[in-house]
């Protein structure tokens, strides 16, 4: 067995151990959920996800918050959408089917919501950040000693509430801001939630701290008052900060806030239910064992049909089974019964690849080549074909994914994204992995397995 062949064994031993670890449903120590860090704190967690035909969840219907004979933006509603589902993911609850309903409400569905409270209150959080212009008369109410240059200050004292809403005039929203991240005054050592403006917003507010220096202006969030410095310069290249008395969490919080809170309108929570799987445990249970009846039946036509060579194709196989349910732990994919069946496709689908090349492996054979030059040739000559019908694949899953995200349907979403992972994994593992266990096999054997053809399935 040469040196390549030996470490690509290795690697796929080590990855194979991997796999069954963090695929167990055990408790996972906190230093190895910590490895995902594109997660958030609260939710690294190894444990599959579940939508709400699986395990059920909660409801939110959401309305704007604005009178009815009152015009809404062009677009504010499916900006809204995108902003409610980008907030919630962000916070790790779970993968959030959101709908625009109608013109002026949103339809947020939350599977496998353990406390409805908790996430009731995350929605509510959605912010609406505001720049507003007090009126004159209310100007030494709400004096608070900040300044303005290149950063809004947010002091202790700044904790009025607007209550008198028709007075202030807003002067921007928080549609405006381009980038929000925490980061930490190096002079100071303080807290601090770093902005920038979008370009077409830099001019504008350029012009406006320019026009209305002595002034007041204040940051309001969900109509609460949190600082109205006072203008004292110009800012024309729209970049600031807010600065207080901030924690690392306080920063990262409302840095989250402002960044996937940025509503172009005001919104409200109508009604929230929590529903119930609409698949009973009965539905699951026999979606499942059908799943494992066929994964069964295909194990074995592999190993009776190429003998040698389907049994590499079935350890393969049972890798890649592996893999794709280590992806759906780590990306994390939301499980529904659409997704299952994108699985289980993607799985049939998965021995098409070794069927080519075993198949391309016996016309060598037939053609008198020796077994190492039929092994290396049939995989060559497979790969193009593989590689193209995989492609065609991927495109599909595109496609799907584009019409489901562009009309809202989740399912046709969920079961184009395991498709296209299984087909990724299915090319690694059809050509990488199954041929190095031929090789093995193949250095096992030697050329004494052309004396036995029935081995090779010829």
């Amino acid at each position: 067995m040469n040196k390549n062949t030996l470490t690509a064994l290795i690697a796929i031993l080590l990855l194979t151990l991997v796999s069954l670890y963090l695929i167990l449903p055990i408790e996972h120590p906190a230093m190895v959920t910590n490895l995902l860090f594109w997660r958030p704190a609260g939710s690294r967690s190894l444990d599959f996800r579940q939508g709400l035909d699986l395990r059920g969840g909660l409801q939110v219907l959401m309305a704007a918050d604005m009178p009815a004979d009152q015009e809404l933006p062009s677009g504010a509603m499916k900006t809204a959408s995108q902003i409610v589902e980008n907030r919630v993911n962000a916070l790790g609850l779970t993968e959030p089917i959101v709908q625009v309903r109608g013109q002026r409400k949103l339809n947020v569905e939350l599977p496998g919501i353990n406390d409805p409270g908790a996430a009731i209150d995350t929605i509510r959080e959605t912010a609406l950040l505001e720049f507003v212009e007090p009126p004159a008369g209310a100007a030494q109410q709400l004096t608070t000693g900040a300044t303005v240059s290149t950063t809004f200050g947010l002091e202790e004292s700044a904790e009025l509430t607007a209550t008198a809403e028709g007075l202030f005039k807003t002067v921007m929203t928080g549609a405006a801001l381009k980038d929000v991240a925490p980061g930490m005054d190096q002079q100071t050592g303080q807290w601090l939630v770093n902005f920038k403006l979008t370009a077409d917003q830099t001019d504008f507010f350029g012009e406006y701290t320019r026009s209305h220096i002595g002034q007041l202006l204040c940051i309001v969030l969900d109509k609460q008052i949190l600082s109205c410095p006072q203008i004292q310069g110009a800012i024309p290249n729209g970049q600031g900060s807010i600065s207080g008395k901030f924690s690392s969490a306080d920063a990262q919080s409302l840095a989250l806030q402002l960044r996937y809170g940025s509503l172009p309108i005001p919104l409200k929570i109508e009604s929230y239910e929590t529903i119930g799987p609409s698949l009973g445990a009965d539905s699951v249970e026999k979606s499942l064992r059908a799943g494992i009846i066929g994964l069964s039946v295909v194990f074995l036509f592999m190993l009776i049909y190429y003998r040698l060579n389907g049994l590499a194709a079935d350890l393969a196989l049972a890798l890649y089974v592996l893999l794709n349910l280590l992806l759906y732990k780590l990306i994390p994919v939301t499980m529904t019964l659409p997704g299952i069946a994108g699985f289980l496709l993607s799985t049939g689908m998965a021995v098409d690849a070794n069927i080519l090349v075993f198949e391309r492996m016996k016309e060598e054979l037939r053609r008198g080549r020796s077994l190492h030059r039929a092994i290396e040739a049939g995989f060559a000559r497979a790969w193009t074909s593989v590689r193209d019908s995989n492609l065609a694949t991927l495109l599909t899953c595109a496609v799907l994914w584009f019409f489901g995200d562009a009309f809202a349907a989740s399912l046709v979403k969920g079961f184009a994204i395991t498709l296209a992972i299984g087909t990724l994994v299915n090319v690694f593992t059809a050509i990488f992995v199954t041929r190095t266990f031929v090789r093995v096999a193949f250095h096992l054997f030697g050329e004494k397995a052309l004396e036995k053809p029935w081995l090779l399935g010829i």
